[in-house]
């Protein structure tokens, strides 16, 4: 896994957050698709770093379904 994104069932109902904060992939992506650029992300969470959110957009290409919560990984596919 991603060594800057962090996924504990105590932070954020295990949603995968930036390592040692409580901002979630899920955020940084609506804050993208909103028009945010990485410099105005920044300057809205100075704690995070542009390795941050360029782990975060990659993380979430790699797992989308687990950032969407389109689906639960345990639970069988319904047809």
């Amino acid at each position: 896994m991603n060594n800057r994104i962090s996924i504990d069932p105590k932070v954020l109902c295990g949603k995968p957050v930036i390592k040692g904060t409580r901002i979630s992939v899920s955020l940084i992506l609506e804050l993208l698709g909103s028009g945010y650029t990485v410099e105005k992300i920044l300057a809205e969470y100075p704690s995070l770093t542009k390795k941050d959110v360029l782990a975060a957009a990659k993380f979430a290409s790699d797992n989308r379904e687990r950032v969407n919560g389109e689906r639960n990984s345990s639970a069988p596919m319904t047809t």
